[in-house]
């Protein structure tokens, strides 16, 4: 590994010693309980489910099938789980909570939500944002890919122009090389926009804003489209295309008749969603951004 890789891999192994100390699981039990971290998750996951087979269990947790039979054994000696034979399938072994498992559930889940608000206390709200946020970008880029997630559209609120602008220019500095000046151009844009004709939509997952776009007034006659973006880990479920069918339809119901758009012509995906939605190319012209040659499109289409 060079050195880069190894600080990387250094600083993870750090955070893993330092968040299993902040969640306890180096103590014997979980939560002041005689049950370990992975018997407290079997538990749960049970909780969840009413009823498991042992085999989904097991590739649920990731569990060797003998560990998770040692552990199966010692919660039915506690009487904590019941197992029978699956009715689908002898072969098969089914297992649920009993009552006494579903009262240990109960007092493990709420010594964990206490834990996690003692944690919680001491921080301001931005403080909390902050720790949930990257929480939530962790577990993001760690799970496994390819799930569809479910997002909204909603109205822009107080502190979401400042992620626009910011977005905007990491990302078209990172995928296209365009530098600071780009981003003034979003901020100026921001700047500009007037909610009392103009509108904006913010996709959201999970809490965290995903993408946007923004319809605002450029005649009595004109709308423009401005600002449409997807985060990478956004793209392919469709978010594009659903913001600017929002963008669409507030300029009908605004009563304009054309809509019209700013684009260059590196930006396929977007030019794909522009045509699906009907906007035809109107002129193009040669330009530089941060010294990067670029196409300077105009796209529109009538209402």
């Amino acid at each position: 590994m060079n050195s880069l890789t190894e600080a990387r891999v250094s600083e993870i192994r750090a955070f893993n010693r330092f968040y299993t100390k902040v969640i306890g699981v180096v103590r014997d039990g979980m939560m002041d309980s005689p049950y370990s971290l992975t018997e407290a998750r079997v538990i749960y996951e049970l909780a969840q489910a009413g009823q498991m087979e042992t085999a989904e269990l097991r590739r649920l947790l990731g569990l060797d099938a003998g560990y998770l039979s040692r552990i199966m054994a010692r919660l039915e000696s506690d009487g904590l789980v019941a197992r029978e034979r699956s009715a689908a399938d002898g072969r098969r072994q089914v297992v649920r909570l009993t009552e006494a498992g579903t009262e240990v559930f109960r007092h493990l889940d709420r010594r964990s939500a206490e834990e996690v608000k003692g944690l919680l206390a001491p921080l301001t709200e931005e403080q909390q944002q902050r720790l949930v946020g990257s929480m939530r970008s962790i577990r993001e880029l760690l799970e496994p890919s390819g799930e569809r997630k479910p997002y909204v559209i909603r109205p822009p609120r107080t502190g979401d122009l400042g992620w626009v602008v910011w977005r905007h220019g990491v990302l078209y500095s990172r995928e296209y090389g365009w530098g600071p000046a780009f981003e003034q151009t979003v901020a100026r844009i921001c700047a500009d926009l007037d909610f009392g004709r103009d509108a904006g939509w913010i996709a959201e997952i999970d809490g965290s804003p995903v993408g946007c776009v923004f319809c605002v007034h450029r005649d009595d006659q004109t709308a423009q489209l401005r600002m449409l973006l997807v985060e990478p880990s956004a793209r392919g479920l469709g978010i594009g295309g659903r913001l600017v069918e929002e963008c669409l339809r507030h300029a009908r119901e605004r009563g304009y008749k054309r809509i019209m758009l700013w684009t260059r012509g590196c930006l396929a995906s977007a030019r794909r969603i522009y045509q699906a939605n009907g906007f035809a190319l109107e002129s193009e012209e040669p330009g530089v951004e941060n010294g990067v040659p670029v196409t300077e499109q105009i796209w529109a289409r009538e209402l």
